[in-house]
């Protein structure tokens, strides 16, 4: 019969099929056609994007905001929040308010307009990674701002308004929800057990096997026990470290090679499904935070129900994790 499964978590009930097989091709999805470029954010057009704020190319070679790049980081033109200015918090009666206030770049993960993090090499997707870390590590110095999300969202969503291949980063001088969630649980867990929650899944889980997608050196991959979308996958560091900003470089080299097998192995299973992925990694300024893990959310928009469809709260998923993981393990990650 269907199971309710607690996420430890965020603390949330989800329902789980188990009756009725769900297969890959019942979930795959058909993006949006792409458009053909160039746009803004393609090698040659620099000029048509804000002034870079970082870039890395080979041998440190080339002019700023001009070709020859291998990843370049841009301010978002249409950002979800702006850094210029003061926060100004204030009330207005009951309610709460503050200015608009933060940081949205692009990470522009290739100069080619039809290229796929997938399709990246090893070295390619390091540098995203490196990216995400440069890029995290700065935005902490700034006193406004008390976490940041690096994030692929689907083509559809794309604040950028462009389909060449990117991620983002958000910065925000309030702690996201979901993180703000994960980081109640995590010190509830804590206080009660001393011991962190997500050290104790990677135990289980590694114990179990069932929902291991990869297992590598420094990083696992697993299909969360109570995944609230199928082929939901979390990369999680071996190591326990609050913040992703803080990884080594034998730790990001491993993340890269982690991502990439399952970003491969999700495509040889869901073909051109649309696959968004947000790093939930510990804030700043917010006092103790030693006992949250930062780690790697991914999750394909596969055309399972949304748990918004029938009003109940509940989150469905009508297939079962550990089916997930071992269609995952099997997939060749060639496509």
């Amino acid at each position: 019969m269907p199971e309710l499964r607690k996420d430890p978590v965020t603390g949330l009930w989800v329902i789980v099929g188990t009756e009725r097989p769900c297969l890959a091709d019942d979930l795959r999805v058909e993006p949006p056609p792409a458009d053909d470029g160039p746009c803004p954010l393609c090698a040659g057009h620099e000029h048509e994007s804000p002034p870079e704020v970082l870039a890395y190319r080979p041998g440190g070679d080339g002019a700023a905001n001009g070709p020859g790049w291998r990843v370049r980081v841009v301010p978002n033109k249409f950002a979800a929040l702006r850094v210029e200015g003061d926060l100004e918090r204030r009330g207005h009666g009951l309610y709460d308010l503050m200015n608009g206030v933060g940081a949205h770049e692009l990470v522009v993960e290739s100069p080619r307009h039809d290229d796929d993090l997938a399709r990246l090499s090893l070295a390619a997707v390091e540098d995203v990674l490196h990216a995400f870390q440069e890029r995290m590590s700065d935005l902490r110095r700034d006193a406004r701002f008390r976490a940041v999300v690096a994030f692929k969202g689907t083509p559809a969503a794309a604040r950028s308004r462009v389909g060449h291949p990117h991620c983002e980063l958000l910065a925000t001088p309030t702690i996201p929800p979901d993180l703000q969630r994960e980081l109640m649980h995590a010190r509830s867990y804590f206080e009660y057990r001393e011991r962190c929650l997500f050290c104790d899944i990677l135990s289980q889980e590694l114990d179990e096997g069932v929902r291991i997608v990869v297992d590598s050196e420094h990083t696992v991959a697993l299909a969360p026990f109570a995944s609230q979308a199928p082929f939901a996958v979390w990369l999680l560091p071996r190591r326990h470290l609050p913040g992703y900003e803080q990884i080594h470089l034998a730790e990001r080299r491993d993340l890269a090679r982690v991502l990439r097998t399952v970003l491969q192995r999700l495509r040889a299973t869901l073909a051109r499904t649309p696959i968004a992925f947000a790093l939930h990694s510990a804030p700043f300024g917010a006092g103790d935070v030693s006992h949250f893990h930062w780690h790697l959310e991914i999750v394909p928009r596969t055309t399972a129900p949304d748990h918004t469809a029938d009003g109940s709260g509940f989150p469905v998923n009508p297939l079962p994790p550990e089916d997930a993981a071992q269609m995952l393990r099997a997939a060749d990650g060639k496509s």
